[in-house]
């Protein structure tokens, strides 16, 4: 008996076939389904992201190449193109957008990819708000209207600073305005949201100060304001102005009616001003800025989606495709998530993605491949005689 499966087939054991099935007969994706199955699709689209396929010939064909190893997948062969197409274009995206999430609380709650370092002392949730833009060729994507030659979806994520993992994602067509998402999160009181200027209307700095949720954010140039009062500023510091501001532009008092903290810091690195805007009346202004610093975050997880995964080409051109791949990759992020965050070699999570891109099929315990990757696995399986009760 061969003591260990393929890595691939480690990693697919963190979904659970009878809670997959739940799902699929959820949002009824198999209606009409002759023989292909959703766990095909799904093995398919993972390992076209972990795998690194640029198309569906080399998903098709890379799976096929196995030699057998497809058995340990739970799949019995590989989906021909245009039928993998033909799922990608008709099977519901919802169906993988409920499995991301399901698996993403599954993984926090048994502590699967951290907790985080807390480089804050007040126990406040830390959250930051951000969208990115994934061009498409308006050609070829006639349904993401851009630009008059470009197309694009645009990614709404809300992503929590403990994990660096989303709380929320919403994908739209690149025209749809960052602040519509917004009215759509249910925060709960005493959160930290963290945003760029992008997000600062004043209808939602408002309606954020009257539910108790704090934000951080960078002011506007042309912000209207009146000062109220002017706050103790510490000496020898990098903090220019600590003010409490109201808001006096069109609507402002409408909209925004409560004293909001104007905070200017000077950044000694770029040799430039900064204006933060924040509700926050307790913490001190330094806080304040380090906290704004954490907005980076968010950048090196599009970073990551991007550079490491398969979003940037896509193997489908409907709407439904492209939603399709972008929870799968999801999926498979979740999954390097846990890996780095288990393995206790030292090496980045972009090396982590192509090794194991090389040994998707290499038959070694995944803790083991995980703490001496680059260790040669036997040749022959290792096979284990087991005893009989006599």
């Amino acid at each position: 008996m061969i003591r260990t499966a393929s890595l691939f087939s480690q990693l697919l054991e963190h979904f659970p076939k009878v809670e997959f099935a739940k799902l699929v007969e959820e949002y009824d994706a198999e209606r009409h389904c002759k023989g292909f199955r959703c766990w095909t699709q799904f093995v398919s689209m993972l390992f076209c992201h972990v795998g690194h396929a640029d198309s569906l010939r080399e998903i098709c064909n890379g799976l096929t190449s196995c030699m057998g190893k497809m058995v340990h997948l739970g799949i019995s062969k590989a989906p021909n193109k245009s039928t993998l197409s033909y799922a990608n274009e008709h099977r519901p995206a919802e169906l993988y957008e409920e499995l991301f999430w399901r698996t993403l609380e599954r993984f926090r709650g048994s502590g699967m990819i951290g907790n985080g370092k807390r480089k804050f002392r007040f126990k406040n949730r830390l959250l930051t708000l951000d969208t990115s833009v994934i061009t498409l060729c308006a050609s070829m994507f006639p349904w993401a209207k851009y630009q008059r030659i470009k197309g694009g979806v645009k990614l709404h994520v809300l992503m929590d600073n403990a994990d660096y993992m989303p709380v929320f994602m919403s994908i739209t067509d690149a025209n749809t305005y960052d602040t519509r998402k917004v009215y759509l999160l249910k925060l709960a009181p005493g959160s930290i949201v963290v945003m760029d200027k992008a997000y600062t209307e004043h209808s939602i700095l408002g309606r954020w100060t009257e539910e108790g949720v704090f934000f951080v954010t960078r002011m506007r140039d042309n912000t209207l304001y009146e000062i109220v009062s002017k706050r103790d500023v510490p000496r020898n510091g990098n903090i220019l102005s600590d003010e409490v501001i109201l808001l006096t532009g069109k609507g402002a008092i409408d909209k925004c009616p409560f004293c909001l903290r104007r905070i200017v810091v000077w950044d000694s690195e770029h040799n430039r001003e900064f204006v933060f805007l924040t509700n926050n009346f307790d913490f001190a202004a330094s806080t304040i800025s380090n906290i704004y610093r954490q907005r980076w975050q968010i950048e090196v997880f599009f970073k990551t989606l991007k550079q490491n995964l398969k979003i940037k080409t896509f193997v489908g051109t409907s709407e439904n495709a492209v939603r399709i791949q972008i929870w799968t990759a999801l999926i498979a992020l979740l999954l390097l998530k846990w890996l780095h965050f288990l393995s206790k070699a030292r090496w980045s999570l972009s090396n982590l993605t192509a090794l194991l891109r090389l040994n998707l099929f290499t038959y070694r315990s995944l803790l083991e491949w995980l703490n001496d990757p680059l260790n040669t696995p036997p040749l022959i399986p290792e096979f284990e005689q087991l005893r009989l009760p006599m």
